[in-house]
């Protein structure tokens, strides 16, 4: 009876509005914590996967994260043929250690992917001496100076008109870039520069109009093309291309990342035959079984991580994707193919191969000259090194996950396991 007495004498000296306003705050205030409490339950679930021209995509956080991590400056250090050590006890990325036994099965990998490009990338240690130009510079295939550039462009005859680029293959380093521009010269309405511009990752500061002096002449209704395989894993090669021309069409010669890693290296190997081994290379911790994604040769065959960067300026219409182990058993079909995508006639044809059993890989020859085939050079077609099938076992499993991204991404499959279980 007291509380109701001491109530009703201070509702009685309080004016009616002020305890109306009262009252609402402190609703208001309760439905806030409310609210709050419960917003895990009210908030709408994260859409884990997005539609780019009709195609399913892995969601796009998912590529960020991955590409701050591998496209870190903080990667391995190499000096006078060593390669700085790394202990069991350094700091790592924590998703890394999916990768050290065979314990996680195949059904566990795309998960432990995953949670691997979702992870912050830790800080590594750097060399205190720097990074040797070996690991900066290896993935660039040619060092083509300007004189050259020049004498290439201008050594087609002085007629027709000099345009920039149409077509451009882009990538990949040692995926069978240099056979597909060597065919596709032999079409007679394809025009292109013989040696790698590199302009849009290392000459872009010279301005379109240097490049455009690069090209071949060409007359009305030919294309003029040019291929640099590095342009793919470039940051800002796709934002410059779509400056120069949004409508340039795309070509990506891509092969077996396992494969594609050995052969880099090999090419590496035969030019530096100081550098460690292969399997050296490949890890961060060869106990742990820790891979080295920062290394440039394994770096590049995670092919869904440099394509999110395309696909941020052009559709996958303007793209075309060239198989590299079809390019060698089958080069008129993959042919077929480029000379549709690029609205040209099929002259390319199987009538202009010839397999050369010695190198493994096709030729080219003309067809009133069927005894002559022309191949590519000594730097094509070397034997790779035995690498030790453990390395190679990790490496698959490596790769599935981010083949499997690609796959989806291009709605092609590359049968890339499949050949593997061969």
């Amino acid at each position: 009876m007291a509380f109701w007495s001491s109530t009703s004498v201070f509702t009685s000296k309080v004016p009616r509005k002020i305890l109306f306003m009262f009252t609402l705050s402190l609703s208001v205030t309760y439905l806030f914590y409310s609210l709050m409490s419960c917003y895990n339950s009210l908030q709408f679930p994260l859409q884990e996967n997005y539609l780019y021209q009709a195609r399913l995509v892995t969601e796009e956080t998912t590529f960020t994260a991955l590409r701050e991590k591998l496209y870190s400056t903080t990667s391995r250090g190499y000096l006078g043929g060593d390669v700085t050590g790394r202990t069991a006890t350094e700091q790592t990325p924590a998703g890394d250690a999916f990768y050290a036994s065979d314990r996680t099965g195949d059904a566990g990998i795309e998960q432990s992917a995953t949670e691997w490009v979702r992870t912050q990338l830790a800080p590594t240690e750097m060399s205190s001496r720097g990074q040797h130009a070996v690991f900066e510079k290896e993935h660039q295939e040619s060092s083509t100076t300007d004189e050259e550039l020049i004498r290439s462009g201008n050594s087609t005859p002085d007629y027709g008109e000099k345009k920039l680029p149409q077509a451009i293959i882009i990538g990949v380093k040692k995926g069978g870039t240099r056979a597909l521009l060597e065919a596709l010269r032999v079409h007679p309405d394809v025009r292109a520069v013989g040696v790698e511009p590199h302009f849009f990752d290392r000459n872009y500061e010279k301005g379109l109009d240097w490049y455009r002096d690069l090209m071949p002449s060409t007359l009305e209704g030919q294309i003029t093309m040019e291929k640099t395989p590095s342009y793919f894993v470039t940051n800002d090669a796709p934002k410059r291309i779509h400056s120069m021309a949004r409508d340039t069409k795309l070509i990506v010669v891509v092969r077996n990342p396992v494969t594609r890693a050995i052969s880099d290296y090999t090419q590496t190997l035969s030019k530096k035959p100081e550098i460690p081994t292969f399997e050296v290379l490949a890890f961060k911790n060869r106990t742990l079984g820790l891979i080295d994604a920062s290394w440039s040769a394994l770096r590049i065959g995670i092919y869904a991580l440099h394509l999110e960067s395309w696909l941020q300026y052009f559709p996958l219409s303007q793209m075309h994707f060239v198989s590299g182990e079809r390019l060698i058993v089958d080069p008129a079909g993959e042919m077929g193919k480029v000379q549709d995508f690029l609205g040209l006639k099929r002259i390319v044809t199987d009538k202009h191969f010839y397999f050369n059993k010695t190198k493994g890989f096709p030729c080219l020859k003309k067809p009133e000259d069927s005894s002559a085939p022309r191949c590519l050079g000594k730097s094509k077609g070397r034997t790779h090194p035995k690498i030790d099938p453990d390395v190679i076992h990790r490496l698959r499993k490596f790769y599935k996950p981010f083949n499997m991204m690609f796959y989806q991404m291009t709605g092609q499959n590359f049968q890339w396991e499949q050949e593997e279980n061969r």
